[in-house]
C-alpha cells in the first residue's frame, strides 16, 4: 500500500519544490532555490502559510513590486546559467497581472522562472470575489489567463490531485534548455488551503538532467563543408553561448580557424574584449569593425542567437550577394532562421565537434582577412579610448566618460547590469568585457525597471562579486522600489544612477524619425504645450537615500572616479549619482553603425518628418529576404 502524507495543496507544492534539482556536467543545483512573495487574500493563507510551515526547506524573499520580484528571479537564473531559479507568489487581481511584464521578459530571453499567482475560488462560493474579473462569455477565465501567451507552460490547479502532473510538467519545462521560460501554475485560493493525502513518492528528491545534445552527423558534415568553402566567414555569438557555458569552446574554435567573432547584446563577453578574434558588438548598436565584416561576410555562423532586428539591422546588414547562414542552435525554431543551414545542437558540444572536424583539414581563414579585421579592431579601440578619455577632471562627464570611469576601476569579477535607454547602445559599442558573465544586458525585452531587482538576483547568486546596476533617470523612476529590499536583506548592490533629464535614447530616435523629441524630456511645459521648459527640480539621489541607500554624489569626472571606487569597496547597498553632460563629437559615443527600422510617417507637413521619410525609404530599399 502506498504511504501518504496529508498536507494542503500549498504545503505539498512547497515541499515538492524543495526536492527538485538540476544536473549538468555532473554538477547538481537546487532548481527552485527560493521564493519571492507579496501576500494578499489570494495567497496569504495558502502559499504564505506553507512557506512558514516549511521555512527551513524554502528560503523566502520579501518584494515590493510583483514585476520586480520576477526580474530578481530572472537575474538569479541568468547568473546561475539557467540551472537554478526562484519562484514568485502573488495574490489574485493586480498582484497577478503585475507578473505579466516580468513573465514576458523571462520567456523572450529563454530564462526560467516559476510563477505562482493566486486565483479566484475554484468552488465559486461567492461570485464575484474581491478583485475578480467577470467575463460574461466564459466562467472559467480569470486575470491569470493574461499569463498564457507569455508563459512556456500554464496550468490552473482546480483540484488538489491535479497538482501532481502539473508540477512535474512545470519542472520539465523549467529544466529544458529549448523550452525554458516563464512557467505559471495558477492557484485558486480555496484549493491552496485544501488538504489531500499525497503519495510520499511525490516528495522524493528528483533530478532533472539539463541536456547537451550533440550535432547530427549529416548536419555536422554540411556545416564543415560550408565553413571550408567560405572566404569571409563571421561568427555571431548569441546568448546561447553563455547559457551553454560554451565560451572556452568558442575561443578554441576561433583560435583554430581565425574566424572573427562578433556578439549580440546577449552574447557579448563570449570572448574577452582583448581576444584576437573578438570584434565587438554587431548590428544597430555594434562596432564599425563587426558591422563592416557582417556586410561583406559570405558565411554568417550564428551560435545561439535569435537574429533579432537589432542584430540584422532590420534585414539590411548582411549585404554580400552570396551570403549564406549556418545556425548552430539548440532550438530548431532558431536554427532554421534566415533560411540557414541548421546545426541543431548544444552550443558547447557543437563547437567542440566543429573544431575537431575542421582541424582535420587544418582549415584557417587567410592571412589577409585576419590582418584586415585585426587592424580595423585596433582603429575601433582608439575610438573607444577617445570616448572614455576625460582630460579635464573638473567638468561634468558625458555618458561615455561615465562608462570610462567605471571601466577604469572594475576587474573580471564585476557584473554590469543594464536593460534600457541609451546605455545599451553605448555599452554594446564601448564596454570591454573582461569575463564571460560581466556583461549582463537584458535586451530581448529591454524592460525599463529591470536593472535594480535583477542586480539583487545576481548578487544573491554571486554574493562575492561586485554587482552594478546601471540606470538612467527614466528607468529609475519606473521601478526604484526594490532598493528597500536590498537594504532590508543587506544585499550590497551598487547603483550607478545617471541623470540626463528624460528618455535620452528615445529622444535621439524621435529626432531621426521626424518626431522632434516630442514627449521625451523631463522638463516643464512651455507655452506651446511642449515639454521644453526648465528641467524638473527632482532629486533622485535624495529619493534613493530616502529608501535607505547610501548615496554618493558626483559632479565632475574626478568626483565620479572617487565615488565609484568608494562604492565598489562598500559592503552595503550604495548609489553613485551623476548628472551627465550632453555628448559632443569628441567624447560622445560613435553613432549607429547600422540601420534599425522604425517606420516614419508616410505623409507629413513638417519638414523634419518629410526628410526622415526620404531617408527611411532609402534604407528600406536595401532590405533583403534571405531565402
Amino acid at each position: 500500500m502506498t504511504s501518504t502524507t496529508r498536507l494542503t495543496v500549498a504545503q505539498a507544492l512547497v515541499r515538492f519544490l524543495a526536492a527538485q534539482y538540476t544536473e549538468r556536467d555532473g554538477v547538481r543545483r537546487r532548481l527552485i532555490d527560493a521564493t519571492w512573495g507579496i501576500f494578499g487574500h489570494g495567497n496569504v493563507a495558502g502559499i504564505g502559510q506553507a512557506l512558514i510551515e516549511y521555512g527551513g526547506d524554502m528560503p523566502y524573499h520579501q518584494g515590493r513590486n510583483e514585476q520586480s520580484m520576477v526580474h530578481a528571479a530572472v537575474g538569479y537564473a541568468r547568473q546561475s546559467n539557467r540551472l537554478s531559479t526562484h519562484a514568485v507568489t502573488t495574490s489574485i487581481g493586480p498582484g497577478a497581472t503585475n507578473l505579466v511584464t516580468g513573465a514576458a521578459l523571462a520567456t523572450v530571453n529563454h530564462l526560467p522562472v516559476l510563477l505562482l499567482p493566486g486565483d479566484v475560488f475554484a468552488t465559486r462560493p461567492a461570485d464575484p470575489v474581491l478583485q475578480q474579473l467577470e467575463v460574461p462569455y466564459a466562467g472559467d477565465v480569470s486575470v491569470n489567463d493574461c499569463l498564457r501567451p507569455v508563459s512556456k507552460y500554464f496550468d490552473r490547479i482546480t483540484r488538489p490531485e491535479a497538482l501532481i502532473p502539473a508540477a512535474l510538467q512545470a519542472m520539465r519545462v523549467l529544466a529544458d534548455p529549448v523550452e525554458t521560460g516563464a512557467v505559471t501554475l495558477a492557484l485558486p485560493q480555496d484549493v491552496q488551503a485544501e488538504a489531500y493525502d499525497w503519495p510520499d513518492e511525490f516528495f522524493a528528491e528528483r533530478v532533472w538532467t539539463v541536456r547537451r545534445p550533440g550535432p547530427d552527423p549529416v548536419e555536422l558534415a554540411e556545416a564543415v563543408r560550408a565553413i571550408r568553402a567560405a572566404r569571409r566567414p563571421l561568427v555571431i555569438a548569441g546568448g546561447g553561448v553563455h547559457h551553454s557555458r560554451a565560451e572556452d569552446a568558442l575561443a578554441e574554435f576561433a583560435e583554430a580557424t581565425r574566424i572573427p567573432v562578433a556578439s549580440t547584446q546577449a552574447g557579448k563577453g563570449s570572448l574577452r574584449w582583448d581576444h584576437p578574434q573578438d570584434v565587438g558588438g554587431v548590428g544597430h548598436t555594434g562596432t564599425a569593425t563587426a558591422d563592416e565584416l557582417a556586410r561583406t561576410a559570405d558565411l554568417v555562423i550564428g551560435v545561439g542567437t535569435r537574429y533579432t532586428d537589432f542584430t540584422t539591422a532590420s534585414g539590411t546588414l548582411f549585404a554580400h550577394p552570396d551570403v549564406r547562414f549556418l545556425n548552430l542552435n539548440i532550438a530548431p525554431f532558431d536554427g532554421h532562421k534566415l533560411s540557414g543551414t541548421p546545426l541543431i545542437t548544444d552550443a558547447r558540444s557543437g563547437l567542440e565537434e566543429l573544431t575537431e572536424a575542421l582541424e582535420l583539414h587544418a582549415h584557417r581563414v587567410s592571412d589577409a582577412y585576419a590582418t584586415e579585421y585585426t587592424e580595423d579592431k585596433e582603429r575601433w579601440e582608439q575610438r573607444v579610448d577617445a570616448c572614455y578619455e576625460a582630460d579635464e577632471p573638473d567638468v561634468r562627464p558625458t555618458q561615455p566618460q561615465v562608462l570610462g570611469a567605471l571601466d577604469s576601476i572594475v576587474d573580471e569579477t564585476d557584473v554590469i547590469i543594464n536593460a534600457a535607454g541609451s546605455l545599451p547602445g553605448d555599452l554594446h559599442k564601448l564596454w570591454r568585457s573582461r569575463s564571460w558573465d560581466q556583461y549582463h544586458l537584458e535586451y530581448g525585452y529591454s524592460c525599463m525597471g529591470y536593472e535594480i531587482p535583477a542586480a539583487i538576483g545576481v548578487k544573491l547568486a554571486a554574493p562575492d562579486r561586485p554587482v552594478w546596476a546601471l540606470v538612467g533617470d527614466g528607468t529609475y523612476l519606473m521601478m526604484p522600489t526594490e532598493i528597500v529590499t536590498a537594504v532590508q536583506e543587506g544585499v550590497a548592490i551598487k547603483l550607478l544612477l545617471v541623470q540626463n533629464h528624460g528618455y535620452a535614447s528615445i529622444g535621439g530616435l524621435s529626432e531621426t524619425v521626424g518626431g522632434e523629441r516630442f514627449g521625451t524630456a523631463y522638463r516643464f511645459q512651455a507655452q506651446d504645450g511642449t515639454y521644453t521648459g526648465a528641467p524638473l527640480p527632482v532629486d533622485l539621489a535624495a529619493n534613493a537615500a530616502s529608501l535607505g541607500m547610501r548615496v554618493l554624489r558626483a559632479k565632475t569626472v574626478g568626483d565620479l572616479r572617487t565615488a565609484l571606487a568608494e562604492a565598489r569597496a562598500a559592503d552595503t547597498p550604495t548609489c553613485v549619482y551623476v548628472e551627465t553632460e550632453t555628448a559632443d563629437t569628441v567624447s560622445g559615443a560613435p553613432p549607429a553603425q547600422a540601420w534599425w527600422d522604425v517606420p516614419v510617417a508616410e505623409t507629413a507637413t513638417r519638414s523634419s518628418a518629410v526628410k526622415a521619410r526620404e531617408l527611411y525609404e532609402r534604407h528600406v530599399s536595401t532590405r533583403r529576404r534571405h531565402l
